[in-house]
């Protein structure tokens, strides 16, 4: 009967996982490979991981599947990135494989990915008061042990109390230890050494020796019990990975709710008129919805009746809501706040902004900076070493006392396991980059974090990176008695009839337009000219608006060195307008918080040497560069490296693609850049250009976070290694440092998941 439902089950199993081999199934969490017409890339959620060896062990088994071209696999965010052939490869072979290996998957972006997670959760804060209880039962019963006098306990009493710890450690054992063992064997099963192999043997060799000497207290093992070891070691193991699981979803969490923002359904206006609710997937451009207060926005789109507040902060870091009125464009994933709006839907599916969010960070969840891989790597020997250093120690010890030579060898089994070393940079990397996404910087290289806290030099482009896509207009001089507000508006009234870019820079400036124009021509290459009214009801005199030989301006206000337009009226010259490109408000503080963090900053345009020049000097840019082609740039970015610079490259992320590519660092303003296009290691989804700042001081943070926890965790080995071989580390005390140690370093990282400011 129980092989029966076994049967049953895996026959269920095995025609769920058939269903995603149709197309429609596996294109919802998969997409096409850029730069590959032939593979696509699919994400899966990966259950059971537990250390950097099972990191390998994922890829080595999707790796030899058919069809599948690369593995690339995140062991602290638990997510695996499968590169694959269609034409060749199944997703249900991947799930099969991995549960033949131990491991459980599911699509990442399926909605119910997040209930096996939650139960896991669960389980493990289960397992966590379970051993939390028993080993302060434990303790209790071990105490009198530690400071009774030879004598005071009498053997019946001893008995009693090793008894009583026996049966408390027992669930210890067979219910809050699983994850070990089952990580352990699973290991063993896939011939490889991972770091739930000595944590297990050390536990079961404690546990079976003090069983041994509980049962027969006159036999050559009933000198001592490890059953206060044991636990407190469980619990304050269990203890760092509930930390670290925590951590995770924390700093994961940034991608997990993006994935989980959408709705699955929203209402759509059918034939008839009337709205009827339909799922999320089947819009398509050109279709009426219908957004009610609190609802999540589906899709891209523009306001066709109704007002709103809408909050973007998941997709810009933006936090103040924005008000949507009609004709104003919506993204998908934003919130409607206070009203009701109806939205013409312009992008659905794939297609959205937010897609392409969510695909650049699964690309990123599933890389492992430099140090991370190299870790991984050190761990699998690392734990052979162990596992040797542990029988030495035993075998040194055994004939002087066999008691404590399994002391020594439990001892150094668990001191050693190198979980602080595998936590050191992934821990402090996926905080930093899940506190960035919450700032609006969207981080597509996690390795680009190292090199950010080393530049030392940030160049910017000048056009759609520092200035705005509007002309800024000042009113330069006037002719004697003629005020420049008054100046102005006579100019916008002109203006008004010109589609020329600098006649609605005027237009734009001067606000409402008091005065009116007639008879107006506009003269090729010169400028306008007509009748103007100053008033309602006035009478229209000639002007004109201009170059400065067309309305007759002295020399001495010709001398600017940008744009001009001059105005004239019967009586010759009237008016001088400057113009140049509006810089962005926050540019000048970004570039003044650029100092404080002693970069060097540097201003880079194909614009004439003139104008770019005024605007470094308004930003406060020491050095600007004017006059360079985009060969021109990327020249200046190497000759920049080959002084020894470290150079990041703020761009629009588009027309800077070649110099993007070669800095150092490279940072898109994501305002109105194609996300999948954009080519940068980070990108400012809101384009506030402060964050450039926060981003190069929170990647120095990192830095020193990493460096701090991988200096511990080698401090450690080197202190209590030693120690625990010559035997003066007892196995509880070696416990509770092997899981002080994972601690430390998943505290010390979390300390990135805030940004200052």
């Amino acid at each position: 009967m129980h092989i029966a439902t076994l049967d049953t089950g895996a026959a269920q199993l095995a025609l769920r996982w058939s269903a995603l081999d149709e197309r429609a199934e596996w294109e919802g969490f998969s997409r096409p490979l850029p730069g590959r017409t032939d593979l696509w890339e699919s994400y899966l959620a990966i259950e059971g991981m537990h250390c950097a060896a099972c990191s390998l062990t994922v890829e080595e088994v999707l790796q030899k599947l058919p069809g599948v071209d690369n593995v690339q696999v995140n062991g602290a965010s638990a997510v695996a990135r499968v590169a694959w052939s269609p034409g060749q490869g199944r997703p249900s072979a991947w799930l099969a494989a991995l549960q033949r290996a131990g491991y459980g998957a599911l699509p990442a972006g399926d909605m119910l990915a997040a209930a096996p997670r939650i139960q896991a959760q669960r389980m493990m804060l289960w397992r966590w008061m379970v051993a939390g209880f028993c080993m302060m039962q434990v303790m209790m019963y071990a105490f009198p042990a530690y400071i009774a006098e030879p004598g005071d306990i009498s053997s019946e009493a001893q008995g009693l109390l090793r008894w009583a710890s026996w049966v408390l450690t027992l669930p210890v054992v067979l219910f809050s230890c699983w994850p070990f063992f089952s990580s352990a064997l699973r290991d063993l099963r896939n011939r490889r050494v991972g770091m739930d192999v000595p944590v297990a043997l050390g536990i079961l060799i404690a546990f079976g020796a003090s069983s041994a000497a509980t049962f027969d207290p006159a036999s050559r093992w009933g000198a001592e019990v490890w059953y206060d070891s044991v636990t407190m070691f469980v619990f304050f193991l269990l203890s760092g990975r509930l930390l670290e699981q925590r951590l995770r979803d924390r700093t994961a969490g940034s991608l997990e709710a993006l994935m989980r923002s959408l709705p699955d359904g929203v209402e759509r206006q059918g034939a008839d008129g009337t709205f009827e609710r339909v799922a999320v997937r089947r819009l398509v451009p050109g279709d009426l919805i219908r957004l009610l207060p609190g609802d999540v926005i589906p899709a891209d789109g523009t306001v066709t009746a109704g007002e709103s507040q809408v909050d973007e902060a998941l997709l810009t870091g933006e936090s103040t809501p924005l008000q949507r009125r009609v004709g104003s464009a919506v993204i998908a994933g934003s919130h409607n706040l206070n009203g009701m709006l109806l939205v013409r839907v312009e992008r659905a599916g794939s297609e959205t902004r937010y897609a392409a969010m969510v695909a650049l960070m699964e690309q990123a969840s599933v890389q492992k900076p430099r140090l991370a891989r190299i870790a991984d790597r050190i761990a699998g020997p690392f734990v052979l070493l162990v596992l040797l250093a542990s029988v030495a120690a035993a075998l040194w010890w055994w004939p002087s006392d066999p008691v404590h030579a399994i002391s020594v060898a439990v001892a150094v089994l668990i001191v050693t396991c190198p979980c602080a070393l595998s936590l050191a940079t992934p821990a402090a990397t996926l905080a930093a980059a899940g506190a960035l996404a919450r700032r609006g910087v969207l981080v597509r290289r996690l390795e680009a974090l190292e090199s950010c806290a080393m530049v030392d030099t940030v160049v910017f482009d000048k056009t759609g990176t520092l200035t705005e896509d509007r002309m800024a207009v000042t009113v330069s001089r006037t002719r004697e008695g003629t005020p420049a507000a008054q100046a102005l508006s006579l100019a916008a009234a002109l203006a008004q009839h010109s589609l020329h870019p600098l006649s609605r820079a005027i237009v734009q400036a001067a606000g409402p337009v008091s005065g009116s124009a007639v008879d107006v021509t506009e003269v090729a290459g010169q400028g306008l000219q007509g009748h103007v009214a100053a008033g309602a009801g006035g009478k229209p005199y000639p002007m004109r608006l201009g170059s400065a030989a067309f309305c007759g301006a002295p020399a001495d206000v010709q001398a600017a060195g940008g744009p001009q337009v001059h105005l004239s009226d019967e009586q010759g010259w009237l008016a001088s307008f400057e113009m140049d490109e509006a810089l962005r408000p926050d540019a000048g503080p970004a570039v003044g918080a650029l100092h404080v963090l002693g970069l060097q900053v540097q201003l880079l345009s194909g614009d004439l040497m003139a104008a770019v020049t005024r605007l470094a000097a308004r930003a406060g840019i020491d050095k600007a560069y004017g006059q360079r082609t985009p060969e021109g740039k990327l020249a200046h970015v190497r000759e920049l490296q080959q002084q020894g610079r470290r150079v990041a490259m703020v761009g629009d992320g588009m027309n800077d693609g070649p110099v993007l590519a070669c800095a150092d660092v490279s940072v898109a303003m994501g305002q109105a850049v194609p996300l999948a296009q954009a080519q940068s290691d980070f990108i400012v989804l809101g384009g506030q250009l402060a964050a450039v700042s926060a981003l190069l001081q929170h990647a120095r943070r990192t830095r020193a976070i990493v460096r701090q926890n991988l200096l511990w965790a080698a401090l450690y080995n080197a202190v209590c290694v030693p120690l625990a071989i010559l035997g003066f580390m007892p196995p509880w005390l070696a416990g509770l440092g092997m899981a002080a140690s994972s601690l430390l370093v998943v505290l010390n990282s979390a300390r990135l998941a805030r940004m200052p400011g």
